[in-house]
This record gives C-alpha cells, structure tokens and sequence, in this order.
C-alpha cells in the first residue's frame, strides 16, 4: 500500500520495454518502493530496464506476458498477486503504431494492432481492476494517445484503437469510483521513442520523461486526465469539433 507520502511500494508495468512506461516508474520508484515488476513478451528484453532501476532494498523483476492473449490475463494478475502481495500501480503502457499503410492491404494485420492495444487493455485492466477491488486500493495508469481524440487518415487504425482505449478507461474509472481504486488517463502527443523512430516529429511533440513527469505529478493530486503537452487540451477542443471536410483538409496527415 502507498505511504502517506503517496509513494508506492509495488509497480506493475505492463509494456516492460515501453520507453514511456519505464520512465513513468523511474519517477516513481522512492526508498519505500519494495517490488518493480516489468511485464514483456520476452522477459530477457526487460534486462537492461531491470539493471537500470535496481536499487538497494528493492527488488526489480520482470515476467511473461502477451497482450495478445486475453484468456491469460486473469491468471497472469493472480500469478504476480501471489508473487508481490497488493500492486500499488499498474502502468498500462504496451501498444503497437503499425502502418496504415500496411494496414489498408492486411487487415489479419490490422485486426492484431488492435487486439493489442484495445482488446488486450480491456481484459487485462479488468483484471486488474477486480484485484483492486480486493485490496481497496490501487492506481492505473493507462496511456491512451491524442491520436483518439480525432481520428487521422494516416493512422486511423491505430487512433481508433486509442479511441477505444481512452474510453473503456474512462468508463472504468468511473465504475471504480469509491472503492479506493483510481483510473488515470495519460494522453500525450507524438513523443521521441523507440516506437516513433523514424517518424516526422508533430506540433507540440514531447519526450518519455516529459510524459513521465506530468504523470507522476497528475497521480499525486488525483488527477483522472493528464494532456502532455497540456497545451494539446485546448488544440484538440476546436480540432474535436472541426466539420470533416474541414478536418481532411488540414495538413495532420
């Protein structure tokens, strides 16, 4: 359970390798931070994550785990509930970009992104959801995208699946309330990652640490939605509301 400070003594990042969501739980780890598990396909690929955020007196692990496979979510959150005791955070920060492109001739392809980034949140948040319910506490973190906010041509397989995302979060948030268990919605603009490589950078772009902070920062005052930049909130208030014709004609791609 968090100390009176707010800190927690067990995060689950889920997204082991996301570079998001390692920055978000280096922000959080504190001297009363006791057990960092990184959940990741290929637990091997967490190693220099783990060598990273070892410090004394805390234990940093990682563990199997597909987003893909939602019939495994369940007992996977049982199977760290045993290993760790009660989880303080979770960061739900797995996902795939993928190609539009690649999209609009595959849509097996297609159909796969999505199961990852909005199938596979939906079953493992409820699960952790319950478990939450069990302890009366905890904090989740879900990192949805602006890119939900008004879907885009050029990624619009992607942006529908954040969409989805962003609401079921909401949604669950709000089935939580008063059981001492909180749901924080992070939506940040194109950030610098491993997963944008190579990618021309949007307005109001921003980093891992970035989104990290403000994060950490909505987490301690009880926020449940944090824009990163916070300057997209007020972009996307006339963006959300554009006629189409108007919209599909503004260089966002």
């Amino acid at each position: 359970m968090q100390n009176a400070f707010g800190e927690p003594q067990t995060i689950l990042l889920l997204g082991g390798t996301s570079d998001i969501g390692r920055a978000i739980v280096g922000k959080l780890v504190s001297p009363t931070c006791r057990n960092v598990v990184l959940a990741c396909r290929t637990p091997s690929a967490a190693e220099p994550a783990i060598a990273a955020l070892r410090r004394d007196g805390m234990t940093v692990t990682s563990i199997a785990f597909d987003a893909s496979a939602p019939l495994t979510h369940a007992e996977f959150v049982a199977d760290v509930v045993a290993q760790v005791g009660d989880i303080d955070v979770v960061i739900v920060a797995f996902g795939v970009l993928g190609d539009q492109a690649t999209f609009d001739h595959d849509p097996v392809a297609a159909s796969e992104a999505v199961t990852i980034n909005y199938v596979g949140a939906v079953s493992v948040g409820l699960a952790v959801a319950e478990q939450f319910r069990k302890q009366g506490h905890g904090q989740l973190v879900v990192l949805s995208s602006v890119a939900g906010e008004r879907v885009r041509k050029s990624n619009f397989v992607y942006g529908s699946s954040k969409a989805g995302l962003d609401g079921f979060a909401q949604g669950l948030g709000d089935s939580l309330e008063g059981t001492g268990a909180k749901v924080l919605v992070v939506r940040p603009g194109f950030v610098h990652s491993a997963m944008t490589a190579g990618l021309a950078a949007a307005p109001l772009s921003t980093t891992p640490d970035a989104v990290a902070e403000a994060t950490v920062k909505a987490l301690r005052s009880g926020r449940r939605t944090v824009w990163v930049p916070g300057a997209l909130r007020y972009m996307f208030i006339v963006l959300r509301h554009l006629p189409g014709a108007v919209f599909r004609r503004l260089p966002l791609g």
